[in-house]
């Protein structure tokens, strides 16, 4: 008969029972989280909408074509909006003439020359 102690009886550890913990995020934590996620997309917008409309140069010139109109004596801006572009409507024509023009207003002067665009000439 053989004896054998206690502590060789004793069963071996028993390998397929793991413990796992939990992983648990405080609100700290997902504060911290939500920053180093958001900082990189932050800075990435932003180059974006610092370099994004940039202008592309090219070799070939623009033209603007247009004529010129000499306002008569006591005629009117609407009036001559009325002549170059009779079937336009004045108030577009006028905004159009105005801004070729760079006027401060939509009041023009007698032998004032304006610059009328070539979609409105005579």
């Amino acid at each position: 008969m053989s004896v054998t102690s206690s502590a060789a009886v004793a069963s071996p550890v028993d390998s397929s029972r793991v413990v796992r913990t939990r992983l648990r995020i405080t609100r700290r934590g997902r504060a911290v989280v939500a920053a180093l996620v958001a900082v990189p997309v932050v800075i990435v917008v932003g180059a974006l909408v610092l370099n994004g409309g940039g202008a592309v140069a090219s070799d070939t010139t623009g033209s603007a074509d247009f004529q010129h109109v000499t306002v008569d004596g006591g005629e009117t801006l609407w009036q001559v909006a009325s002549e170059i572009a009779p079937s336009s409507d004045p108030r577009d024509v006028i905004a159009d003439l105005v801004s070729l023009n760079n006027l401060p207003s939509a009041e023009v002067s007698a032998g004032q020359s304006l610059a009328v665009p070539t979609q409105y000439a005579r």
